[in-house]
């Protein structure tokens, strides 16, 4: 006889959640070595599971980590910039699904500009 497995793949504590949030669930599909987004941040949390492939995943404050097929992993969304979501892999597709949770009337996802990255990567004090 067959039974039902659970599995726990992230365990959260509640982050910050905007009043009145919309959530949108999508599908990434990055083909072999694409960069993925240029740097961003999301007006709420973020979760996510990487179905295929491998993800190199960098948000601010941390270094950057490579996700694996199978893996989930989240981020805080708010102003945490999100530095780079590439496919690690040169010569494989890498597929992942993401749950966005987001202010009313914001976008899910606001690039960063230029300026604005040159002055946090940038110490205090110069």
């Amino acid at each position: 006889m067959t039974t039902t497995r659970l599995t726990t793949l992230l365990h959260q504590g509640t982050p910050f959640i905007p009043d009145g949030a919309e959530v949108t669930t999508v599908r990434l599909d990055l083909p072999p070595g694409d960069p993925g987004s240029p740097p961003h941040r999301h007006s709420g949390p973020v979760f996510g599971y990487l179905l295929e492939g491998e993800l190199l995943f960098e948000l601010e404050g941390e270094p950057p980590r490579v996700i694996r097929a199978g893996e989930a992993f989240w981020e805080p969304g708010g102003d945490v910039i999100h530095y780079q979501a590439a496919n690690n892999l040169p010569d494989a597709w890498t597929r992942f699904v993401v749950v966005m949770i987001g202010a009313p009337g914001r976008p899910m996802l606001t690039l960063v500009d230029q300026d604005e990255l040159d002055a946090r990567r940038t110490p205090a004090g110069g």
